[in-house]
């Protein structure tokens, strides 16, 4: 069956089972070219509970599937690849973070959207790498726990007063850049912008002309009269940058800025999924209702 064939099927299971596609930006192509919706993972989940549809195929990795899930209890959310995780918010556990909580007693737990429904449910506020920021300083409290990221952590202390407690996890992929062959790159192409995502080695970030959230660059990118950008993360994001840019050059960082679970989730799996109704990502109740708290805290601060 060609490319073209499961994707009309896709589109005539969709219609029939009231569904909506949502694909991350790092997805492969062909996936982000059928999706209803493509963006960064809370961008999705805020777009699923806000949309009619009964079923929502969340194109993405596991903890994206359950913020779905926690945010739109009523629909059915379908996760293509249930071995689809992400290494980085597998990183942290409950019993750990409480451990690190019983360590700091009455601090504040930051926790970055890339993490389990559980470990969401034992914090008192999520953060984006778009809004990390705003919500730190959004909080009274003079020190903070920051969890999972390491990198994005240390990056949002910058611009902090706070004292930040860091729990040690990072993403594979964002660490696999170096600083080596980012200088590389810069002095091939000495005309191009480098701009990385938070996620990236401290190191690396201070070569950056700009960091920012993927929903950023394609902002930052679509906005800049410069003709050429060095990009600092997953390479899915290509995709939409070089459709929304026709004029402008992308060179991926490095040929290692690939997640292997991002890239998981082929045409076939999402097809498979419409016809079967499975595999079904459901939050049980004790854990969804607090870590749903935590999601609303900062959906509750304003934005720019």
């Amino acid at each position: 069956m060609s490319a073209e064939t499961v994707k009309q099927e896709i589109r005539s299971l969709l219609k029939e089972r009231n569904a909506i596609l949502l694909a991350h930006n790092y997805m492969r192509d062909e996936v982000q070219e059928i999706a209803d919706i493509t963006g960064d993972s809370l961008a999705l989940s805020i777009e699923a509970a806000r949309a009619t549809a009964d079923v929502i195929v969340f194109c993405g990795v596991h903890f994206m599937a359950e913020s779905a899930s926690i945010l739109a209890p009523a629909k059915t959310v379908l996760l293509p690849r249930l071995d689809a995780g992400c290494p980085m918010a597998d990183m942290v556990t409950v019993e750990g973070l409480r451990e690190l909580k019983a360590q700091h007693p009455g601090v504040p737990v930051v926790t970055y959207v890339n993490s389990s429904a559980a470990v969401k449910a034992e914090s008192d506020i999520c953060c984006t790498s778009a809004n990390a920021q705003k919500v730190v300083n959004s909080l009274p409290e003079p020190e903070i726990i920051f969890v999972p990221d390491r990198n994005l952590g240390r990056y949002v202390a910058r611009f902090s007063p706070k004292t930040f407690h860091f729990w040690e996890g990072y993403c594979p992929t964002h660490e696999r850049l170096t600083v080596d062959t980012v200088r590389r790159l810069k002095g091939e192409h000495p005309d191009a912008l480098f701009i990385c995502h938070p996620e990236c080695n401290p190191a690396v970030l201070e070569l950056a002309d700009h960091v920012c959230s993927t929903s950023g660059m394609y902002d930052y990118c679509h906005k800049s009269t410069v003709r050429r950008f060095i990009i600092g993360t997953e390479a899915g994001i290509l995709y939409r940058l070089r459709q929304e840019n026709p004029d402008k050059e992308f060179i991926l960082a490095s040929p290692a800025l690939i997640c292997p679970n991002m890239k998981l989730t082929s045409l076939e799996d999402i097809k498979a999924a419409l016809e079967t109704m499975a595999p079904v990502v459901k939050v049980p109740e004790e854990i969804r209702v607090p870590a749903k708290r935590a999601l609303d805290r900062m959906l509750a601060i304003p934005r720019d």
